[in-house]
């Protein structure tokens, strides 16, 4: 089995690919606060997201489209809060580090999470949401039907709920009432 082989043959759990795009994002962000390139958060949440999308399980695709919101929020408010803390007045330096960071990182948001959807889409996401609806039709409660009477006369017996006819008695009557 050659490299190429073993390579293509790598795969991530649901959780692995989020943690991978979590860590990307992270040193993304360390990066951006060395270097000083705006960019380089949401380039690296891009490319996080690309390789999570590429080297999920098949049957993670579902899990892993909705998520990669969630991880630049997640990343995003770890960030700030990390940064506010150095700062005179935290909670207004959080308040306008969220406002600014989610504004900014809104383009890198949208592009990362269209394309995790295109590639998982190619990769058979459509599958994975026709599975998912089989398996919540077969297990569908069914709705209880009324039994049909014994006697012959095709009344059906159907008991209401319990409590329903039971008076409900709040406190206890006073004395001379």
């Amino acid at each position: 089995m050659s490299e190429l082989d073993r390579a293509a043959g790598i795969r991530l759990t649901v959780r692995g690919a989020l943690a991978f795009v979590l860590v990307s994002t992270l040193v993304g962000s360390v990066l951006q606060a060395l270097v000083g390139v705006a960019a380089l958060t949401g380039a690296a949440f891009v490319a996080g997201c690309v390789a999570a999308a590429s080297l999920v399980n098949r049957r993670d695709l579902l899990s892993l489209v909705v998520s990669p919101p969630l991880v630049f929020f997640v990343t995003t408010t770890f960030i700030e809060a990390v940064r506010s803390l150095f700062a005179a007045t935290p909670v207004q330096a959080f308040g306008l580090g969220m406002y600014t960071a989610l504004s900014q990182g809104a383009p890198w948001l949208f592009g990362g999470s269209f394309l995790v959807l295109v590639i998982a889409w190619r990769r058979g996401l459509t599958r994975c949401v026709r599975e998912l609806r089989e398996e919540l039709r077969a297990t569908k409660a069914s709705v209880p039907r009324p039994r049909s009477g014994g006697d012959g006369g095709g009344t059906a017996f159907a008991p209401e709920p319990e409590g329903y006819f039971e008076p409900k008695v709040y406190g206890t009557p006073r004395e001379g009432q």
